[in-house]
């Protein structure tokens, strides 16, 4: 059996943990978060980093401090994970969802502009398998309008813009450690903070709404409630789960990248044939091998294939329901111009198994079956 997905261990989880057990210090912010915010620093490029427990938990403080109030306006992909746009809805915000450019599934950045409004607050672009979004378009576009950009990395560690790492592009980025994500912590996240100005905000919301990390640096004498805010510290175990993970972020990228290319190799014949459409990285990016889609005819081919190789005992998925199309998003949001591509192509989108522990032969394997699956 090929499943979907496998979260990686690289092998040094279990001996940082055991040290996380001798020093007795469990909670948020002790030696591994310190050292996490660290590396995610020198390796992102980002003013500051902080972890969260989840990449939801990150936009939700990103949402706080941009002060995002009822009746505000956030742009936004239809195809992306409520996680993109709850941060912002419970802010009072209405969420106005953009058509995806087909190629990537990323927001079309030439659509942008004509769903601005004088209620408009902010963008949030989605790199969506860690393929960037145009950011120099989108960039050009809020500084025209003075909106706030908050980067939707989730998918992002490890992946560039014309050599900018994603989430420290815009002015606040959101990276997701789930174990389903190249690297992971089980459950976490982190909020990558590139204008200076919300830095010590940020420190102030992520802990409960209190000047805590000023106390403990010793620049104020006591600690005490300032803001609003709310528990938002991973555990020193997640913590030191990931720092293992951290320290392995090339190796792990460059496998997942060679079973990419493996992928895009073998099933290039079956595009040029015209069977199907496959993944496309623009020169710009450099991707890190998240995740590797296949586009069928129509939703109905889709969930054939996916039967059919479920029987020969591989598991693959779809992905994002758009949310324009959900309950909560007819009453939260609207949809700004025509929904040209977002519903079609995501009704059309496959997701082929990808995990760093995946084989060349089982890659093969895959190839084999789809091949027969369409002769």
């Amino acid at each position: 059996m090929i499943p979907f997905n496998k979260p990686l261990i690289t092998g040094n989880e279990n001996k940082y943990i055991q040290e996380v057990f001798s020093k007795n210090k469990y909670s948020g912010d002790g030696g591994f978060t310190q050292q996490c915010h660290k590396w995610l620093e020198g390796f992102t490029g980002t003013k500051k980093a902080l972890l969260t427990t989840s990449c939801t938990h990150a936009t939700e403080i990103a949402a706080i401090l941009l002060d995002i109030q009822p009746g505000d306006e956030v742009i936004m992909p239809s195809y992306t994970f409520v996680s993109t746009a709850n941060p912002f809805a419970l802010r009072g915000a209405k969420i106005v969802f953009v058509d995806v450019r087909p190629d990537t599934m990323n927001i079309d950045e030439r659509k942008i502009e004509a769903a601005i409004t004088p209620k408009t607050k902010a963008i949030v672009p989605v790199h969506y398998a860690g393929v960037s979004c145009d950011m120099d378009t989108i960039m050009q576009i809020a500084e025209k309008h003075k909106l706030w950009v908050v980067e939707d990395a989730a998918q992002g560690i490890d992946a560039y813009y014309k050599g900018k790492h994603l989430g420290a592009i815009g002015h606040l980025g959101c990276l997701s450690f789930h174990e389903t994500k190249n690297i992971h912590c089980g459950e976490g996240g982190a909020l990558l903070i590139n204008d200076p100005q919300f830095i010590q905000r940020a420190e102030i919301i992520r802990e409960k709404g209190t000047n805590r990390s000023r106390f403990l640096r010793g620049e104020v004498d006591k600690y005490t409630w300032v803001d609003v805010g709310s528990s938002y510290l991973p555990s020193e175990l997640n913590a030191a789960f990931l720092l293992a993970q951290f320290e392995a972020v090339k190796e792990i990228t460059q496998q997942r990248v060679a079973l990419w290319d493996e992928y895009y190799k073998i099933f290039k014949p079956l595009a040029q044939d015209g069977f199907i459409e496959i993944s496309f990285v623009p020169e710009d990016c450099m991707h890190n091998g998240h995740l590797f889609f296949i586009k069928l005819r129509d939703i109905d081919q889709r969930q054939e294939l996916i039967d059919y190789l479920k029987a020969n005992g591989i598991y693959s998925v779809f992905h994002y329901i758009p949310l324009h199309s959900a309950e909560a998003g007819e009453k939260l949001g609207i949809f700004a111009g025509q929904d040209e591509f977002t519903t079609l192509e995501s009704e059309r989108l496959l997701r082929l198994p990808m995990y760093y522990d995946l084989k060349t032969d089982q890659v093969n394997y895959i190839k084999d079956k789809a091949c027969s699956f369409f002769a």
